[in-house]
């Protein structure tokens, strides 16, 4: 009896974990987001009624999309010279300030990880034998060897780099012959869910043999 008391709150506990999980995350970011900035974005907002405990989670929740559509206004104006220039005086104010510039860099390291303009660079996920001969690692295509590098090798060799884990702003840039790299189906993003969970994360993956036999009709 106790053993089945058990896996059935186990099983319980696998439906209603990420659900729970969603839910504190999510009232997380409103609480922080929005509380934290509540007082100066809706600063117009009447202080008695701003102040209302059973308006707090509805505030909290306006002042967090107003944060996020002046960070989507601030993309929007990236774009151009003058907030590209203001953007770039504010990474060297920041870069210049002791403590703060290890966090401020270590983090904009990883945001530019996962930007679409630095994703666009890794092509297609690959398996290779790296570090020695019969281990195995995950890689991402960046493109094919060129100039002396290619000229000096009778191989037709591709760069391929390989992350380290959990953080996969480092890594290391190897050159393989095509022939000795593996393509996977998954996309970038799976890949990368995969390296930074050390192989916790792993994507489905349904074989394309096995996919045309499962359309083709039944004999009897």
């Amino acid at each position: 009896m106790f053993s089945s008391l058990r896996k059935a709150f186990f099983a319980g506990l696998v439906i209603v974990l990420p659900v729970g999980v969603t839910i504190f995350l999510f009232n997380w970011f409103i609480v922080k987001i929005g509380g934290s900035f509540k007082d100066e974005v809706l600063a117009f907002v009447p202080q008695d009624v701003l102040t209302a405990d059973e308006l707090a989670l509805f505030w909290n929740i306006i002042a967090t999309l107003i944060v996020l559509a002046i960070v989507t206004v601030l993309g929007y104006l990236s774009r151009y010279v003058m907030a590209k220039y203001l953007i770039s005086l504010g990474d060297k104010v920041l870069n210049n300030i002791p403590v703060v510039n290890t966090v401020y860099t270590s983090v904009k390291q990883i945001v530019d990880t996962f930007s679409s303009q630095n994703r666009a660079v890794f092509q297609e996920v690959v398996l290779i034998e790296f570090p020695r001969p019969g281990s195995r690692a995950i890689g991402f295509l960046t493109g094919s060897a060129k100039g002396e590098i290619q000229k000096r090798t009778e191989d037709d060799l591709i760069n391929i780099f390989v992350p380290t884990t959990p953080n996969p702003t480092s890594g290391f840039l190897v050159m393989f012959p095509r022939k000795d790299v593996t393509f996977l189906d998954m996309t970038v993003g799976e890949g990368m869910k995969l390296i930074i969970s050390g192989g916790a994360v792993v994507p489905d993956w349904i074989p394309a043999e096995a996919t045309e036999t499962s359309a083709l009709p039944k004999t009897e």
